[in-house]
């Protein structure tokens, strides 16, 4: 019988050593090669800790004065006035934006002070509830809530009323909501106008009515 043919040689490459610095074993780096990371102050000056917050200097006008603040710049304007300023008047709700306890006046407009950065409002004027009336010299919304009984447990009221002094000066200037029905003619004093313009600002004990009566007194007219 004849033999089964020869296989053919298979010839193995040879792989080169490493060439890279990547691929020497850690312990043949010398320690001074490890790249150092340059100081922000210049030769001598320690590195902040890794995960050190980032601070920027805001400044902000609060119920008629002035501050001088530096803060973490991720802090929003809510906590800067519970938290740095002590005006807790400005209640923190639900920290998302949907109950509106947080409401306070910026640049004569409302806002949610809970979806707001401090650091975005550099040279603002803000104003809480605080600085719309005090004791013995209530603002006319204040003494409206009061009188309608426009609240119950008062969580949700500071926002309220923010929210209400905001809504009537947006009638007056001629804002329209979503339920003005000629958007070429001032929004007229409505049941449904407050309704609409007030809906962002929850009140879990259910004294709508009482504080729509509160609005509606203020501005003067039959809603």
């Amino acid at each position: 019988m004849r033999g089964a043919p020869a296989r053919p040689q298979r010839r193995r490459a040879r792989r080169s050593p490493p060439t890279s610095a990547c691929a020497a074993p850690a312990s043949a780096v010398p320690l001074g090669a490890i790249a150092q990371t340059p100081h922000a102050g210049g030769a001598g000056t320690p590195a902040a800790p890794a995960g050190a917050p980032v601070t920027s200097k805001v400044s902000l006008r609060v119920n008629g004065k002035q501050h001088e603040l530096t803060v973490d710049t991720r802090t929003s304007l809510l906590d800067v006035l519970r938290e740095n300023l002590h005006l807790t008047g400005t209640k923190k709700g639900c920290d998302q934006g949907q109950c509106g306890a947080c409401t306070v006046i910026l640049d004569g407009r409302r806002i949610n002070s809970c979806l707001s950065l401090a650091i975005m409002h550099d040279g603002s004027e803000v104003t809480t509830i605080e600085g719309l009336g005090q004791p013995g010299k209530l603002h006319p919304m204040q003494a409206a809530f009061v009188k309608h009984d426009g609240y119950q447990c008062g969580y949700c009221t500071p926002g309220q009323i923010c929210s209400a002094v905001s809504v009537l000066d947006e009638i007056r200037k001629g804002v329209p909501s979503h339920v003005t029905a000629d958007l070429n003619q001032k929004p007229l004093l409505s049941i449904d106008e407050i309704r609409e313009r007030m809906s962002g600002n929850i009140c879990r004990c259910g004294a709508y009515s009482n504080i729509v009566d509160a609005i509606t007194e203020v501005a003067g007219g039959k809603a």
